[in-house]
């Protein structure tokens, strides 16, 4: 009998033993460094997807009910100060008169270069460099802003900052507000345009998925006659026709936000094409009445009450900000814009609205685990809640989704301190 079952038993440990090599082998091969950037990410999506049947994606949650009056089309319940008026620095010599510009400009496009995991931000300002003569890639910024593959978001800010440290010999500016013109201006100058704005997914990465994400693009030419721009693009390729009206459209959900990166020799020219919005602080307050100038002429528009909200957090405006972030989230705002923008979170923060934060946190962590930045609002609000130990925790997740996150850096040492 003891001989029949080891008999019958063998194949069966054969097999067991050779599942558990495969197992094994598996394992050692996702070690290796180009597999596994070809398999982390695609194993991420498929566990967002499968989370999403067992918990499907909802909507961007409504404001927590507040005492506080409703939002107006200008949400200002008691008289806002009065800010002061910048002084707009002028050239040297007055600037002639804007010549007129041609129907069409097509400037030299640089080698088109496709998007890493998650890097469009990178990317494209490789690409804008490299019009100057940069010889970097991607990976050349990655590493400095993006040093966790897996980080999905690239700020504007953290563009601004690679470019001003590491190609100081050339000038880099950022405006909000922006418009078609002085795309059309700055091109036919010679300067391409980076801008950042909406686009459709092309396919679901859940169950529910509204397909809307963050991009984006380098402008470098344009034509009147068709009406429309020439792109460069990470995830599509080169020389991509944008009609205006379809740019426009896509540029208003994040604020109208472009970046300038040009010679020194070309100050001067830039400067005369911004006019006032080349002051930072006028071209918020511009920013913040086109914001309101959409409101009046649709008060249903999410995506300018968001702007409103935007632009006046840039002022310290918290309350009057947070009312019309209320009022976004009432209309409705797509499920990933919190992965690309943070100003909620600093409104509900500094208007000591920790259920709303916190809640804005959470789903934003829902949608984007790996969020440096809703980890540490998260925290923040935990830290509120008398949460404290959470908040650390919040806090070091977000170090580890970002090492040297200034931000973290400093919420981490703020808690343990007090």
């Amino acid at each position: 009998m003891e001989a029949f079952n080891k008999q019958k038993f063998k194949p069966r440990q054969r097999i067991w033993l050779i599942l558990g090599g495969l197992v094994v082998l598996a394992i050692l091969l996702y070690q290796i460094p180009p597999i596994h950037d070809r398999l982390s990410w695609r194993l991420d999506y498929a566990w967002i997807y499968i989370k999403g049947i067992f918990d499907p994606v909802e909507a961007v949650p409504t404001p927590v009910a507040q005492t506080q009056p409703a939002a107006t089309a200008t949400p200002s319940p008691t008289p806002s100060p009065t800010l002061p008026t910048p002084t707009v620095e002028l050239s040297p010599t007055p600037q002639p008169s804007p010549t007129p510009l041609p129907v069409q400009v097509f400037l030299p496009s640089p080698k088109n270069e496709l998007e890493d995991l998650n890097a469009c931000g990178p990317a494209t300002l490789a690409m804008y460099l490299r019009f100057y003569g940069w010889e970097g890639d991607q990976y050349t910024i990655s590493e400095i802003v993006k040093p966790v593959r897996a980080d999905r978001n690239v700020n504007v800010e953290e563009l601004i900052y690679y470019s001003r440290n590491y190609t100081g010999w050339l000038n880099t500016e950022y405006r909000v507000g922006g418009n078609l013109t002085v795309l059309r201006q700055l091109i036919g100058a010679g300067i391409p345009v980076m801008i950042e704005g909406s686009f459709m997914l092309d396919k679901a990465f859940y169950p529910n998925d509204d397909k809307w994400a963050g991009h984006y693009q380098l402008v470098t030419g344009y034509d009147d006659s068709r009406q429309s721009f020439i792109v460069q693009d990470s995830e599509k390729g080169p020389d991509l026709w944008v009609t205006y009206d379809q740019l426009k459209l896509n540029w208003q959900s994040f604020n109208y936000v472009y970046i300038l990166i040009y010679p020194p020799s070309q100050q001067e020219q830039v400067k005369a094409i911004l006019g006032p919005d080349w002051d930072p602080e006028v071209n918020r307050e511009n920013a913040l009445a086109l914001a309101q100038s959409e409101i009046d002429a649709n008060a249903n528009d999410a995506f300018a009450w968001f702007n409103l909200g935007t632009n006046l957090v840039y002022f310290d405006r918290y309350s009057d900000a947070a009312r019309a972030y209320d009022q976004a989230r009432t209309l409705g705002l797509p499920q990933r814009m919190l992965r690309y923008q943070f100003g909620p979170f600093i409104a509900y923060f500094n208007t000591l609205r920790n259920e709303d934060l916190l809640a804005l946190a959470d789903y934003s962590l829902e949608r984007t685990p790996n969020s440096e930045e809703a980890l540490l609002w998260r925290g923040w609000a935990l830290y509120r809640l008398n949460r404290k130990a959470e908040a650390l925790d919040s806090f070091n997740q977000a170090l580890e989704e970002h090492p040297e996150y200034a931000d973290a850096i400093y919420a981490v040492q703020y808690v343990q301190e007090h």
